[in-house]
């Protein structure tokens, strides 16, 4: 069975993506287990994060590796966390941390005004010089609006406050079967599985 790294140690994108990859019938271990290097994410961009991860883990672990870097872009924050969402409330943030400092910059901001989106980049690496520039790149996103107050119990990050009016309920209250069909994450997953089923043939 071929072998996938991939390159978080984040145990709630470790899930998803591991749900998201199981189709392909690949054998996905994470970060950790392999003893990957840390990586920081020094990017200005999603994209120039998840490449630079994708790229340092397979060269250190000498297999191919998919990273994604995330994160919730909010309308009225100009954009913000952007980059920063998992250090939003400083680097040792704890999603509670996060969340809490979300709702009290939105303070006030009146609900037509609380639009955001999640937006994923991924990345997958290649170390044996098999890809002509050693890296493909797929990009996923999905809106919702953010609530005042969390909702939900499942999930991870800033699951609880967002909120997707099409299915009438936050990240955290879907359940990870229907997150994983909409999600920003599925998105990118959805490009990117054809690139992966065609390499690992």
């Amino acid at each position: 069975m071929s072998r996938l790294v991939f390159a978080t140690r984040n145990r709630g994108k470790v899930a998803e993506l591991s749900d998201l990859v199981a189709p392909l019938g690949l054998e996905v271990i994470s970060a950790a287990e392999v003893g990957a290097p840390d990586v920081e994410e020094d990017g200005a961009t999603f994209e120039q994060n998840a490449v630079k991860k994708a790229r340092e883990v397979a060269a250190a672990v000498r297999l191919p590796a998919l990273a994604d870097d995330s994160g919730l872009v909010v309308d009225a924050l100009d954009g913000a966390p952007g980059v920063h969402s998992a250090r939003f409330a400083g680097p040792d943030a704890t999603d509670a941390d996060n969340n809490r400092k979300l709702i009290e910059r939105l303070r006030g901001v009146e609900a037509n005004r609380r639009g955001a989106q999640f937006v994923c980049v991924m990345a997958f690496a290649d170390p044996t010089g098999a890809l002509a520039d050693a890296v493909q790149v797929a990009r996923g996103k999905c809106r919702g609006v953010i609530l005042e107050a969390p909702r939900g119990q499942g999930g991870f990050g800033y699951d609880p406050l967002f909120f997707v009016p099409d299915r009438s309920h936050t990240f955290a209250e879907l359940g990870a079967a229907v997150k994983n069909t909409i999600s920003h994450r599925a998105m990118a997953m959805g490009r990117m599985q054809s690139f992966l089923r065609a390499y690992f043939g």
